[in-house]
């Protein structure tokens, strides 16, 4: 059986390889601009996922002026389908703080279903972000 372990993280060591989760996922593979990913980083609460140890995912969260933004959301493609975005969403959710009252994120069109399972909506029309369609998304 696999341990599955969701850290908030601000270790050094520990962000390089928040960081480098990201770049392989959204760099590499989605194409995304570097400079596009690389912001906010400083007033973001980081996560990082190990699979027994082994760096699988990451994620972040920070407050904007419009409420808590839930943010780049990130599985190394080996990872997929193991259940670490589950992990990954309920982790982050947790570490909100309790008067949280807005959260929202941008959903890539293919990661829909798995935050309608932790109750978001999708708010609006489909828009592109970094190359990638998107939808806005509200926790409800």
């Amino acid at each position: 059986m696999k341990i599955i372990q969701v850290r908030n993280v601000t270790d050094p060591v520990d962000l390089e390889k928040v960081f480098a989760i990201r770049r392989e996922v959204f760099v590499d593979e989605q194409n995304c601009p570097p400079e596009l990913e690389w912001e906010n980083e400083d007033v973001s609460h980081h996560f990082l996922v190990t699979v027994d140890n082994e760096p699988a995912g990451a994620a972040r969260w920070r407050k904007t002026e419009n409420g808590y933004k839930l943010e780049r959301f990130a599985v190394l493609s080996k990872f997929r389908g193991d259940g670490i975005g589950q992990a990954l969403v309920k982790a982050v959710l947790a570490d909100l703080p309790p008067d949280t009252d807005y959260i929202y994120l941008h959903a890539q069109v293919a990661a829909v279903t798995l935050y309608e399972r932790f109750g978001f909506a999708k708010t609006g029309p489909q828009f592109e972000e970094a190359g990638i369609w998107h939808y806005k998304m509200v926790k409800e």
